[in-house]
């Protein structure tokens, strides 16, 4: 495609024009992308980044497309592993190019990881697993030979999972020499990376504008294969009724975060079909135990009687009509080590109770949440519920780019927030809900919850070598994270993409950064 007709693609992208049939080399898809903070992948951690980002980067391992327990090289051709010194040594493919035709070297690896730990954003701690810190990464890393490699790390972690926190976005190769000629100051090229790619993935990025669309084209020397279509066109479309519209007329190929009730009326209907995939996808009640404005925010009391003053079965079954299920644990159904048991329903008259005998009383939070399907309709049910135990909720509502801010600022009191598991372990979970070293931006770091010894639990069964006892461990955290801590865990969803019956080969699994659309054709 030359560069004069892209532009016209991108304005039919923005566009609200009707029954204008997609172009027969071009995806394009209807959802969201309000969130997005950046899609520099060592600060990407937003639902619509991370679903972007792999479409433009590679890892040197990711999880296998149909059995993520599985890890398959990708850019590494071979690995060994010795788990006595804690070290991976890396044959990288000889071939591997990037979509600027710098071929991939070892240098390359050593600057993405050792940027990611440098710039230290929002994904950072998700590599801090491995013990790598901006004073020691440079001494972990290390060039064998023009193909070769040496990781190191100091953690008490296997092979195993060392490999896991590979496979996740923030440890995407990126092209040095490309991100080096665009770095501002000490940034490392994050202000550039915001915007642009430098990756090997199927795509490569042609336009991005905030709020507008973001506009890929195919990378035709990407390891692995060129993908089938030359362009994807994302556009954020706010309204779910509005992105009902775009697939039913034909104006878009695939929608995403669509309602319920666009769900329900699009089912059945000619020209489209609606796929039902397994999520990890969670949503999850958060107080701000560190927010010294509400001291009832740190009150356990108060915590366990929130866990009675939720709807689950309103919001699951009426509300959000079964594209949801209650589950109340931070791992999600189809994880190794879930724990499926719910004991909490919604019963005021106990919620009253609980608060009466602590001497709780005029209660009282802000709740940040953002302006969308599901969230909103969460955070509205939960004003309601939380009413009729005596508790008043003053719901925020903003765009998801202003509640990830406030959140990752620490200025919230109370939030709705979701997460999907960074990697297909059970640690990915648990270092988030259940670790705070308080450097490390966790979720309980963020959320100023003070855990020591849920920090030793965690420690203890990351380095567990016995997999039946590791997984007893995590459903023994699950168990005590259920009944005291500031999370009360709502639901578990199930990912509902509506594509037009044109549409073949489009792939998604159970994580966020698991959507494939290399193998897609029209």
């Amino acid at each position: 495609m030359t560069k004069k007709v892209l532009p016209l693609l991108v304005l039919a992208a923005l566009s609200a024009t009707v029954h204008a049939a997609t172009p027969p080399d071009t995806l394009v898809v209807a959802q969201g992308l309000d969130d997005i903070v950046s899609l520099d992948p060592a600060e990407a951690n937003e639902l619509s980044s991370i679903q972007t980002v792999p479409s433009l980067y590679q890892r040197l391992v990711q999880p296998d497309r149909d059995n993520p327990e599985k890890i398959t090289p990708i850019l590494a051709e071979s690995w060994e592993a010795d788990a006595a010194t804690k070290t991976l040594t890396i044959k990288l493919k000889p071939d591997a190019k990037f979509a600027s035709g710098n071929p991939l070297r070892p240098e390359d690896v050593i600057f993405s990881y050792t940027r990611a730990i440098t710039l230290n954003k929002s994904p950072a701690f998700i590599l801090n697993v491995l013990g790598w810190e901006p004073g020691n990464i440079a001494s972990q890393l290390k060039k064998v030979d023009d193909h070769t490699l040496q990781l190191h790390w100091t953690a008490d972690v296997s092979p195993s999972v060392a490999l896991n926190i590979l496979s996740t976005p923030i440890a995407s190769i990126v092209d040095e020499k490309l991100v080096t000629a665009n770095v501002k100051g000490d940034d490392l090229g994050n202000a550039w990376l915001k915007m642009h790619s430098a990756g090997s993935g199927a795509y490569k990025m042609r336009v991005y504008q905030p709020h507008q669309a973001i506009v890929l084209e195919a990378n035709a020397s990407a390891p692995g294969g060129a993908p089938k279509l030359k362009n994807i066109i994302i556009k954020n479309v706010p309204d779910p009724a509005s992105r009902r519209l775009l697939i039913e007329q034909g104006d878009a190929d695939v929608a995403r975060d669509l309602g319920a009730d666009q769900v329900g009326a699009l089912t059945g209907k000619p020209g489209v079909s609606v796929l039902s995939i397994p999520s990890a996808e969670q949503n999850y009640l958060v107080f701000n135990a560190g927010n010294s404005a509400n001291p009832l925010l740190n009150n356990p009391a108060f915590w366990e009687a929130s866990r009675w003053l939720v709807d689950y079965e309103g919001i699951t079954k009426d509300l959000l009509k079964g594209q949801y299920f209650v589950h109340q644990s931070f791992l999600p159904v189809g994880l190794p080590g879930a724990l499926e048991n719910n004991p909490f329903r919604f019963d005021p008259a106990k919620a009253k109770e609980i608060l009466a005998k602590a001497g709780i009383k005029d209660a009282h939070f802000t709740l940040d949440v953002e302006n969308k399907p599901p969230f909103i309709t969460i955070a509205q049910s939960m004003q309601a519920s939380f009413a009729q135990g005596g508790v008043k909720v003053d719901l925020l509502p903003a765009a998801g780019s202003q509640v990830y801010a406030r959140v990752r600022a620490k200025q919230h009191q109370a939030a709705i927030r979701l997460w999907i598991p960074d990697y297909f372990d059970a640690h990915s979970n648990a270092s988030a809900f259940a670790w705070n070293d308080g450097k490390s931006s966790t979720v309980a770091g963020l959320n100023g919850w003070q855990i020591p010894e849920l920090n030793k639990a965690t420690l203890a069964a990351v380095a567990e070598p016995d997999p039946a006892k590791r997984l007893d461990l995590y459903k023994q955290m699950q168990e005590q994270l259920q009944h005291t801590s500031p999370y009360v865990f709502v639901d578990q969803g199930k990912t509902q993409i509506v594509v037009r019956d044109n549409v073949k080969g489009y792939q998604q699994g159970l994580n966020a950064d698991m959507v494939w659309y290399d193998r897609v054709t029209k």
